[in-house]
């Protein structure tokens, strides 16, 4: 073996060994995404929180259809959710005080989110994910009910829910009743 060869090889095992031994440290490193997420203001901790929670999708108009209207952003929506517990439909959730959440303190907007409960006392009816957000911090709970409340307030009142075996004046996307394996344990809230 030239000896060319033999530090070339040598060389190499020991960057190999350098490379095995620095990848088994439990130094922790702060990735890029840590150390923005770090640097946001509540303001913007919000909006990416509504983004990645995608409230977009249901709470704007044309979310759910890949084109959603940012001017219309979370004034609710009038396409209809149908499934055992009736229609519901995605709310208004800018700060305009007659159809949205402009008149909702922050206490009751967290109780929404945490425990589905609405502020007149009804529950938040499926397909509303709220069991998700009761898991927030209470920073990040706090900074998207301030985004919430910061973006311009639309007057949009969606239409009232349905009843089970009511029948529903705009377009509706049906959610079949649950097979055996897929039921609630315990029945859905009134």
């Amino acid at each position: 073996m030239t000896s060319v060869r033999r530090r070339t090889l040598a060389l190499a095992a020991v960057l190999t060994l350098a490379a095995a031994a620095s990848s088994c440290t439990s130094q922790k490193t702060e990735t890029p995404s840590n150390t923005a997420q770090t640097a946001m203001t509540p303001l913007q901790r919000g909006e990416y929180l509504s983004n990645i929670m995608a409230c977009n999708d249901c709470h704007t108009p044309g979310g759910i259809y890949g084109g959603p209207d940012f001017e219309r952003r979370f004034a609710g929506s009038e396409l209809g959710w149908q499934g055992p517990w009736g229609v519901s439909y995605a709310s208004n959730l800018t700060p305009d005080p007659e159809t949205g959440l402009g008149n909702w303190t922050n206490v009751e907007i967290e109780r929404a989110l945490r425990s589905g409960v609405r502020k007149d006392g009804s529950p938040i009816l499926p397909p509303m994910p709220w069991p998700n957000f009761a898991n927030l911090t209470p920073d990040d709970m706090a900074s998207l009910i301030a985004y919430l409340k910061s973006v311009p307030p639309v007057k949009h009142k969606v239409p009232d829910r349905v009843p089970p075996n009511g029948v529903a004046t705009t377009p509706v996307i049906p959610i079949p009743a649950p097979g055996a394996w897929d039921a609630p344990r315990t029945a859905p809230a009134p």
